[in-house]
């Protein structure tokens, strides 16, 4: 493996179906091999992180749904208590 402008040559093994099928692209879109295996690689390393991300956000949803429930719980015992206090003192005033 040699290094030349700050990239390296790889070897890549693949099934003859698979590289016919990217000849064929490569072809229609005047590409080599090289560029588009490069760009393949940046799509799914972009679409690995989104993925990432996406169950990190669903995690942290969850995750504050319980606490959200938990607070408004609360909010609304303390609400409960202030309507019954001041239905008590409505009472004593009639």
């Amino acid at each position: 493996m040699s290094s030349c402008m700050g990239k390296k040559k790889i070897v890549v093994s693949l099934p003859n179906s698979l590289l016919a099928e990217v000849d064929k692209i490569i072809k229609v879109e005047n590409k080599n091999r090289s560029e588009f295996i490069r760009e393949a690689m940046k799509l799914y390393l972009r679409e690995k992180r989104k993925i990432e991300t996406r169950e990190i956000m669903i995690k942290g949803y969850r995750e504050m749904g319980a606490i959200n429930l938990a607070l408004a719980e609360m909010g609304l015992s303390v609400d409960v208590s202030s309507l019954e206090g001041y239905e008590g003192k409505i009472a004593e005033g009639e």
